[in-house]
């Protein structure tokens, strides 16, 4: 760790945006269908349409804020900068929990997965070839690491397709609610929207990645691809989720036809079209398992390093680069140690834990737009700025703060548990709050994170914006302590 290197800035808009999706993983949608169809009494495309609508508000959020501080500290810069150093570092203790737990929660799949396919062996043995395969991948680049990503991603994609066109045959032929277009997926008689509130609260856990790919900016070939790429993801995999969710509520009304609600992926995959799309099905579903967990597995070695450039964490190791595969090595092999995790866990737990720290993120990220724009910089004049700067970022902080409330008693206890912790290593950083936690985006340990970045007009981005100019980098640099 003598020589530390940088971030390689060698990823375009839709390598951005195949890692989020990846992170996202789209066959998800089936793994909590039983579980969701039940809370929501069979109005599954209902839950995921108040999901999409919340995470969309959020997602531009997201996209004011990543041009104001281009680095990949993504909801914990954002906060520290805009409101205060130390809730600032609250936020990014909650986030941690759930990035760490992301790639755990792929590797837990993973081994039910396995364990269903192989159930002699012991699951220990998937957990640990599991981790170590994963832990390799994301090691040696982040280039080889997003176009392995893309393949898995394009076949679990075309399989979610196969299974929609195999429902639209499935209903044409009497099955299931027996018509392909109707209104009874999202709303019919004895649906409530306490229900839905808690059925969007399950499905905002298929739509985590959105934000993550905010930690790839200091790899992004320039900073303005980031707004797109955030808001294409989320669009991109709530369409997915729409529509996926949609058929599957036609072709099943209800749970009566699983025999493991929890998990009914494998027997939707037979239901539809018998045992050989089953087999694609369940390999499109590990594909995706392993996107994500890929994706995951890189974004948070990435939020890591961040707090360890800044000196919140032990600068020698989560600060490092290695300079040959320009990656965090120390975050990436720690974060695979977390993933051995997986062999004690129940999917049910973590996944409730992962919801906890997200809505507070997508919460403080929609409240540091208007911490920025309407109280820092004063850039609210008229209605134009205050319905963009405000109202859009007061709404998405109200519906994520709605679906943060309605989460299960688990995830809150386990979440403010997480959350106690992270107050006493504040107090004991800031020896009792008397000092000031470490400004987080240094601009020298900021500079040595990545390369310069490409010049736009090989993007085909665009001439860069003037100075002064709406969303122009230049006035919007961040404010200091």
């Amino acid at each position: 760790m003598a020589a530390s290197g940088s971030l390689k800035r060698n990823l375009g808009l839709w390598s951005i945006v195949g890692l989020g999706l990846g992170y996202m993983t789209p066959t998800v949608v089936f793994d909590t269908f039983g579980i969701v169809s039940g809370e929501t009494s069979g109005a599954v495309p209902s839950a995921y349409l108040i999901a999409l609508i919340v995470m969309i508000f959020t997602a531009f959020s997201y996209g004011k804020m990543v041009k104001v501080f281009p680095t990949a500290g993504s909801a914990y810069t954002y906060t520290r900068e805009t409101m205060s150093p130390g809730l600032g570092f609250l936020v990014g203790w909650t986030s941690l929990m759930d990035y760490l737990l992301l790639p755990m929660v792929n590797c837990l799949i993973a081994r039910l997965y396995m364990e269903s396919l192989v159930p002699d062996a012991p699951p220990w043995v998937w957990v640990v070839v599991y981790t170590v395969v994963m832990t390799g991948i994301v090691t040696s680049s982040m280039r080889g690491t997003a176009n392995f990503n893309a393949v898995l991603l394009i076949f679990a994609v075309t399989m979610v397709t196969l299974f929609c066109i195999f429902a639209i045959v499935n209903l044409t032929n009497g099955e299931g609610a027996g018509v392909v277009f109707s209104p009874e997926p999202f709303v019919h008689e004895g649906v409530k929207l306490s229900t839905l509130l808690t059925g969007a609260t399950v499905v905002c856990f298929s739509f985590i990645g959105f934000d993550a790919v905010t930690m790839y900016t200091n790899e992004a070939k320039h900073v303005n691809l980031m707004p797109k790429a955030i808001m294409l993801t989320v669009v991109s995999g709530g369409a997915i989720f729409l529509v996926a969710s949609y058929f599957a509520q036609l072709l099943f009304p209800d749970n009566s036809q699983f025999n493991i609600v929890d998990d009914p992926l494998p027997e939707i995959g037979f239901l539809t079209g018998g045992h050989v799309f089953q087999g694609f099905f369940l390999a499109a579903a590990f594909a995706a398992t392993i996107a994500s967990g890929l994706a995951s597995h890189a974004s948070v070695s990435r939020m890591l390093l961040v707090m360890g450039r800044n000196g919140v964490l032990p600068r020698k190791a989560f600060g490092y680069i290695n300079p040959k595969t320009h990656t965090p090595v120390f975050n990436i092999v720690l974060v695979g140690a977390v993933c051995l995790l997986a062999m004690s866990f129940s999917l049910e737990f973590i996944s409730a834990l992962i919801n906890f720290g997200a809505l507070i993120a997508f919460t403080f990220v929609n409240l540091t737009v208007i911490a920025h724009y309407a109280f820092r910089t004063r850039q609210v004049v008229d209605f134009k700025s205050a319905f963009n700067f405000v109202v859009m970022p007061a709404i998405g902080a109200i519906l994520t703060g709605v679906l943060w409330v309605s989460l299960h008693e688990t995830a809150l206890i386990g979440g403010l548990v997480w959350l106690t912790i992270g107050v006493i290593y504040l107090a004991v950083m800031t020896r009792g709050f008397r000092r000031s936690v470490r400004s987080f985006d240094d601009p020298e340990a900021d500079a040595e994170m990545s390369e310069p970045e490409m010049p736009e007009s090989a993007e085909g981005v665009g001439a860069p914006e003037a100075p002064g100019a709406p969303g122009a980098p230049g006035p919007e640099a961040p404010v200091r302590d």
